[in-house]
């Protein structure tokens, strides 16, 4: 990736339903070069989708989280197969130190997010965790 990809991806992050043509513009290039270094970065997998924000007012009552956890020698592939069919697991970021994995989690109520932690506790290969609440995002 070159400079300009690196602006491109970086106009996409505050608007990603820009269309080319107003992107074209903003970077300085034309339209055909903003399609065709999108069609490029969606094929080596640099952008992997499209998605929207919404304000925390819209999500008033979720509850959001990240959980760092601990996975026993080499368990990491059945502990990750297992958080991928949780529901409440929106994304896990395998790490080194001392987490092995950090797992967002997006629930809609405390009750639900308890539920949520007994599950994720409750996988075989998982040793230890400790959980933060998120109690505000700051999208940049």
């Amino acid at each position: 990736m070159d400079e300009l990809d690196h602006r491109l991806i970086a106009a996409l992050r505050a608007d990603a339903r820009a269309p080319a043509a107003v992107l074209a513009k903003m970077l300085k290039v034309s339209r055909g070069t903003v399609q065709n270094r999108l069609a490029r970065l969606q094929a080596s997998g640099a952008i992997l989708g499209f998605t929207i924000r919404t304000p925390p007012a819209h999500e008033e009552g979720r509850v959001r989280a990240i959980m760092a956890i601990a996975v026993e020698g080499d368990r990491s592939g059945a502990v990750l197969a297992a958080l991928k069919g949780l529901p409440q697991v929106e994304a896990v970021h395998v790490t080194n130190g001392r987490w092995d994995m950090l797992a967002e989690l997006d629930t809609a109520s405390l009750a639900d997010f308890g539920r949520a932690l007994d599950r994720v506790r409750a996988i075989p290969g998982v040793t230890a965790s400790e959980t933060s609440l998120l109690l505000a995002t700051h999208w940049l």
